[in-house]
């Protein structure tokens, strides 16, 4: 290294797709180095509260706490429901992405935000990044940082529309030249599955379940439009008898954790064809060739991208790396001058 070579104390400039449900960190020049549940564990003792844990480690503690500890989910339907939390959470993935490294100012950071997502909610994401740590921060819709992700022509006048599904909320966009055509958010995602089925189980079994429970149910035996064989199957739940008041194991059939999930797929089917109706011509035209592309952890539910293309008479694929779509082409805003036109200074 030359005397004049000041590289080791240059800022590592972040992309951070704060979701809902989990934060995904991406490092410019690295990739995506961090993939953590968006999960605070807070401990008071005498009268003082300090973080116990944040991420993995929290998430394990869900429903499992003792009086004096809580586990916090900050951010709710993608937007900062608590700041200061919100603070302490990007603060610990900052430090845990780029502690090692050495530098002089706070790093530039890249924020997904849901494209319908108020001024007010805009300003609390920015306020909680820049408490955190950061010298600079824009802010990029998800639908466009999917579409970047997922390598759509999001500079060329064409168009091409993108559904993520994400923890909280559902985005649709339809992209064209740098710019989002129309965006939908509709606050229907992956939690909304889980609260469907863990209704679905109380309603059925007289069984109530936990968050994490039933994320592990969706996961495991999730999914829509099954086979005959597919319903016949079953998965082991555990959790409180209602009326008994007491542990109890059962055995849950697929056949209703499907029907449990077809409300929220349907208002998802039902965003997706609202912002079809609403689509220019010559860009619906577009879509027709092009079809409509998936991201988020949502499109990972069995049947999901069946149902959608049955319902708009369209082809739909699912991106090759759904769960990081957002936060690579929130990375590449970063690293090629060609997307900084998308980005937001608020």
């Amino acid at each position: 290294m030359s005397f004049f070579d000041f590289s080791p104390f240059r800022a590592v400039d972040l992309a951070i797709d704060l979701g809902t449900a989990n934060t995904v960190v991406y490092v410019k020049g690295e990739g995506v180095v961090l993939a953590e549940p968006s999960v605070v564990a807070l401990e008071t003792i005498d009268g003082i509260t300090r973080v116990r844990a944040v991420g993995d480690d929290a998430k394990l503690m869900l429903g499992k706490t003792p009086d004096n500890v809580r586990t916090i989910r900050p951010l709710r339907a993608g937007v900062v429901a608590d700041i200061e939390v919100a603070e302490q959470m990007l603060r610990h993935f900052v430090e845990k992405t780029t502690g090692s490294r050495r530098r002089r100012s706070g790093p530039e950071m890249v924020i997904c935000v849901p494209s319908g997502s108020t001024v007010v909610e805009r300003r609390a994401i920015r306020d909680a990044a820049s408490r955190a740590g950061a010298r600079r921060v824009y802010l990029i819709d998800e639908p466009m940082a999917a579409g970047i992700g997922a390598n759509l022509p999001v500079n060329e006048p064409t168009g091409s529309m993108v559904v993520d599904i994400g923890g909280g909320t559902t985005e649709v966009g339809v992209i064209s030249i740098q710019g989002l055509s129309m965006a939908m958010s509709v606050r229907i995602g992956g939690d909304s599955m889980d609260d469907a089925i863990a209704s679905a189980i109380r309603r059925r079994h007289n069984l109530l379940i936990g968050e994490a429970t039933a994320e592990r149910v969706k996961k495991e035996a999730g999914g829509v439009r099954l086979s005959e064989a597919e319903v016949a199957e079953f998965v082991v739940v555990k959790g409180r008898d209602v009326a008994l008041g007491r542990p109890r194991e059962i055995e849950v059939g697929r056949g209703l954790i499907s029907e449990a999930l077809n409300e929220p797929v349907d208002q998802i089917v039902l965003a997706v064809r609202r912002a079809l109706e609403n689509t220019p011509p010559e860009i619906a035209a577009d879509i027709i060739e092009a079809g409509i592309v998936m991201t988020g952890g949502g499109s990972l539910l069995p049947g999901i991208d069946a149902v959608l293309a049955e319902q708009t008479g369209l082809p739909v694929t699912i991106a090759e790396d759904p769960m990081s779509c957002v936060a690579i082409g929130a990375g590449r805003t970063l690293e090629e001058l060609a997307y900084r036109g998308v980005l937001h200074a608020v």
